[in-house]
């Protein structure tokens, strides 16, 4: 099975359960890899029969950050479903969200979640 990946795409969104995160908002790191059968666009070196890392990104970033959450989980099963539903030749993704600034009383580099969905048959 073959891959495609984007790491670290940051997004601006208002995620969280505290009130401070409704209003100001904060950054989220996104990480994802989309398992798919890239044999045919090894051959036919076209666009067509593979997936645009751009048309990921914006469905990405759109997806995301057009709702609120409480939850970074509910985020990114939003964030997930709607990619499994855009791009067809996506068997299996695997996202990550990181949350940096997580108002937490601690000196961590990041927190987050990782969920792992696939293509319904």
């Amino acid at each position: 099975m073959d891959k495609i990946f984007i790491r670290s795409l940051a997004v601006h969104a208002f995620h969280g359960v505290l009130k401070e995160e409704h209003v100001l908002g904060q950054r989220f790191i996104l990480h994802l890899i989309v398992w798919l059968d890239l044999s045919r666009a090894c051959e036919t070196d076209c666009l067509n029969d593979t997936i645009s890392y751009a048309e990921l990104v914006a469905t990405m970033t759109k997806t995301f950050t057009q709702e609120r959450f409480d939850l970074i989980e509910k985020a990114a099963e939003k964030t997930a479903q709607k990619i499994l539903e855009d791009f067809n030749l996506i068997l299996k993704l695997e996202l990550t969200v990181e949350k940096p600034s997580a108002p937490i009383a601690a000196m961590f580099d990041t927190v987050g979640i990782t969920i792992t969905r696939e293509q319904p048959l």
